[in-house]
């Protein structure tokens, strides 16, 4: 696993993102759901575990979950647990910011 930058500069960065949207990236064969909340950056598996549905599809909850918009499963961005246990947990990526871009250890 190594850093991937994502973005030149955390100004690139923070110009896609609102709280609640989220952005599809594919690293290698990798699909990362990459998400902001609370002017903070997250980085989990693209993929529901429940359906296989694209989480970056979904939204962002106030509670700081990303929620699957096929059927509504919760995920904290935190930790990538699902909210109601009834499904596997996302796998999740460090996320790191600095004056030189944004980066994804993956």
């Amino acid at each position: 696993m190594k850093w991937v930058k994502v973005f030149d500069s955390p100004q690139i960065a923070d110009l896609q993102f609102s709280d609640t949207n989220t952005l599809k990236i594919v690293i290698g064969k990798k699909e990362i759901c990459l998400a902001k909340y609370n002017k903070q950056y997250f980085a989990v598996s693209n993929l529901c575990p429940h359906q296989f549905e694209s989480l970056s599809k979904g939204k962002i909850t106030h509670y700081g979950e990303i929620v699957c918009p096929l059927h509504f499963y919760r995920f904290n961005l935190r930790t990538g647990a699902e909210c109601q246990n009834r499904t596997n947990e996302l796998k999740t990526f460090q996320v790191k910011v600095d004056q030189t871009g944004l980066f994804i250890y993956c």
